[in-house]
């Protein structure tokens, strides 16, 4: 078995012998652009949404060197006419640039085409080109024997990401050197790149501008091999006796293209194999930090995230990104890096970004945290003790609590009705999304009720219904509560129904507050 060239299906194999989701019909997608003016396509995605797992996948199909017979033959794809066609029928080359992560930056591109030429001679011997022209080895491969080779990167763009501009000028310029030329043509039967960015732009275009390129911001035919789709999710849910409402709020809450509701694969595999729907973001390698990007363009970076903390959608513009995280310089740019990394979600019937979940909203949380952004990071930070202090009907606590965040007087959020104290609020009760779904304006009883937060199937908390006031009284509040029956829409999900009234007083510049308790089961 080569290392690069005749890998084999061995990668796929562990794969299969694990918990599987069958993505396979994205082996049609690209078996129909094979050998064809569409031959050469990048498909990003964001990190832990199976680019490995996909490419492992294409490399056990396409390899010539083995039998994949018994991997696929109860897949979408064995479906397909031309599934046997192609499949194990080509000399795929498998490069991934992890494998050179622990080498010299400097050298890195040479000593990767090195590589694949040494391992390119022990199936082709005749090879003399240089140990760093890999496609003059390939090119001398196919003149002397007709050979057209399949060609799969993974994490193509980690020398992007990761290294100086020299030596990324040079892994770019070898890009071009492969697949940007008439020869590339006669040598490539199907080039396949995945990883976490689009292709750079050099001058507001592709650097390979030849690729037809697929992203979650642009996925087209694609879209539904991202991530895990609802109805793959509830098998899932079956299979381990998990609770799918309970893990569509943790997971749930990406938007790829015509694909409304995609899940984090990752995390959802994970959460199947523990039993519980905890945060599993953080147990991945991050490629960044999310602190280190909110502070560009500080002040709307802020805002827009704010929003977005509240379940909000903002506005993007994403064509000015230009695939690169060192050359960021605005909000937009932000968002949409932020978008290709999984922390966004992009929708693009409203052009707008959101937080998809409250699993990427804790790690919203905590770089905010890291980042020190005043009052909203004090707020962040107390948000648990807050929710717990509400249950435990303690009033003088949660006056007081806003009080010290001072939201009024700052420049992020500012109390003109009670509307705009829904969003501080919100984003002070950020916590409780962990145990409840939090509802702004929901239909109640006679009227709207301005908070509700319901909690998740299993939970023991009490439900909560906040009323807001604006330069009035707390116990208006709490009378609006009752005498509109907002409580009614709640009866039957928690024994108990906490009902909170808030009010600021712009005279005093204080909150009040008043808390009540009602059956809930009546």
């Amino acid at each position: 078995m080569g290392k690069f060239l005749d890998y084999g299906n061995s990668d796929f194999q562990r794969i299969r012998n694990s918990e599987f989701v069958d993505k396979s019909g994205l082996i049609n997608v690209l078996n129909g652009r094979i050998n064809t003016e569409k031959s050469f396509v990048c498909i990003s995605r964001p990190r832990r949404f199976g680019k490995s797992v996909a490419a492992k996948m294409l490399y056990a199909y396409y390899d010539r060197s083995c039998d994949s017979h018994r991997l696929f033959d109860d897949l979408e794809i064995a479906k397909s006419p031309d599934y046997e066609k192609h499949l194990n029928k080509y000399p795929t080359i498998y490069l991934d640039w992890n494998r050179f992560a622990d080498t010299d930056t400097k050298k890195v591109v040479k000593n990767a085409q090195k590589a694949v030429i040494e391992d390119l001679r022990s199936k082709y011997p005749f090879v003399k080109s240089d140990e760093d022209k890999l496609m003059n080895a390939l090119v001398e491969i196919n003149e002397q024997t007709g050979d057209r080779f399949i060609f799969i990167i993974d994490e193509w763009d980690r020398l992007v990401r990761e290294v100086d501009k020299p030596v990324q000028e040079e892994y770019v310029n070898l890009l071009r050197a492969m697949f940007k030329t008439n020869t590339a043509n006669k040598v490539f039967l199907l080039v396949y790149m995945t990883g976490i960015l689009p292709i750079i732009k050099v001058e507001a275009q592709s650097a390979l501008n030849n690729f037809d390129e697929f992203s979650v911001i642009r996925p087209v035919k694609t879209a539904k091999y991202y991530g895990f789709t609802p109805d793959e999710v509830r098998d899932i849910c079956k299979k381990h006796g998990l609770n799918f409402e309970l893990m569509k709020h943790a997971y749930d809450g990406y938007i790829i293209g015509s694909e409304k509701s995609i899940f984090n694969p990752y995390s959802v595999m994970l959460a199947a194999e523990d039993g519980e729907y905890n945060s599993h973001w953080s147990k991945s390698a991050s490629y960044t930090t999310i602190e280190h990007y909110i502070e560009i363009d500080h002040d709307t970076v802020q805002q827009k995230i704010i929003s977005m903390l509240n379940g909000e959608n903002v506005t993007i513009e994403v064509t000015s990104f230009r695939n690169d995280m060192k050359n960021i310089d605005n909000s937009d740019d932000v968002l949409t890096l932020l978008t290709h990394l999984g922390y966004l979600s992009y929708d693009p019937e409203t052009l707008t970004v959101k937080i998809p979940n409250i699993e990427i909203a804790g790690e919203f949380r905590l770089s905010i945290g890291r980042a020190g952004w005043g009052e909203v990071s004090a707020a962040l930070t107390d948000s648990l003790t807050l929710i717990n202090k509400t249950i435990d009907m303690d009033a003088d606590y949660i006056a007081e609590a806003f009080d010290k965040y001072r939201f009024e007087s700052s420049s992020i959020i500012k109390y003109k009705d009670e509307n705009s104290m829904s969003c501080a609020i919100t984003l002070a009760y950020y916590a409780a999304k962990r145990f409840y779904k939090i509802y702004r304006e929901l239909p109640a009883g006679k009227g709207f009720a301005d908070m509700v937060f319901v909690p998740l199937p299993g939970s023991t908390r009490p439900a909560i219904v906040i009323e807001l006031k604006h330069n009035k009284s707390a116990v208006g509040a709490i009378d609006q509560i009752k005498n509109k029956n907002y409580p009614a829409a709640l009866k039957g999900f928690s024994k108990r129904i906490i009902l909170v009234g808030i009010n600021w007083s712009k005279r005093k510049a204080k909150h009040d507050v008043k808390i009540e308790v009602v059956d809930g089961m009546e």
